[in-house]
């Protein structure tokens, strides 16, 4: 993937890991936009900086994106890379009956909204030179955290989505994947300031690093996130589970 002279669509911008990406690739070059439901927190991350422009969407409501998509296109017809990294994580006790309100809106968000903004961008994308599509999953893709079980279970999809649309795009757009470890952010309450995750700074650094990697992987993994990667591979899943269990 090229690291410049792109223009860039970046679902979630306005906090966390996205606006910590789409302010270094926009600091590397790039036209970049990143998109929220918060219309006051998406034009206070792009705020005196040319070049990195907000528009609002729900990534939940199909029509939304739609409509989204030929306003992106029609506004910024140089768009030639996507990445989606909207998504959001919520606790859940599955050990009884209960209301599926936040199971469901975590599979639309984080499942059905890239698939959804996937397949509204396509036929522009393929026809765009230097084209790539960057998925944001997660660690917990590979060893999911019993207490996150629907989010773990939407980030393996995604992770199994996008190896698929990697073969189904070969020779036509460039298909990545981001697997992020536990940063600190505001994902989830308090995980910005638990002192064993990872530094939001020094993750965005490391990312960015990779992505300058010729040629990029297709897999982006910082080194904090190789222990669940690599847990099948090294045969400690039901230690690195019982690990997550704990926290």
């Amino acid at each position: 993937m090229k690291t410049t002279g792109n223009t860039i669509l970046l679902s979630g911008g306005g906090s966390g890991i996205g606006l910590a990406l789409a302010q270094r690739w926009h600091d590397a070059g790039n036209t970049v936009i990143i998109t929220g439901r918060n219309a006051t927190k998406l034009e206070a991350a792009v705020a005196d900086r040319a070049n990195l422009h907000a528009m609002t969407l729900d990534v939940t409501d199909p029509d939304a994106i739609a409509a989204f998509a030929k306003a992106m296109i029609a506004r910024f017809p140089a768009l030639n890379i996507l990445v989606n990294n909207a998504g959001v994580m919520m606790y859940e006790a599955a050990g009884a009956e209960r209301d599926l309100a936040d199971a469901e809106t975590t599979v639309v968000t984080n499942l059905l909204g890239p698939i959804r903004l996937i397949d509204a961008l396509i036929d522009h994308l393929v026809a765009a030179p230097d084209s790539a599509i960057v998925n944001v999953t997660s660690g917990l893709a590979f060893v999911p955290l019993p207490k996150a079980p629907t989010y773990s279970a939407t980030k393996a999809a995604l992770h199994s989505y996008t190896q698929a649309l990697r073969v189904q795009l070969e020779g036509q757009v460039e298909v990545i994947e981001l697997a992020p470890p536990a940063v600190r952010t505001e994902l989830t309450p308090g995980q910005s300031t638990r002192e064993a995750y990872m530094p939001l700074d020094a993750f965005a650094d490391e990312v960015m690093a990779l992505f300058a990697a010729e040629p990029t992987p297709a897999e982006i993994l910082v080194q904090n996130v190789l222990p669940l990667r690599n847990a099948e591979a090294d045969g400690a899943v039901a230690e690195r589970l019982a690990f997550l269990k704990a926290l």
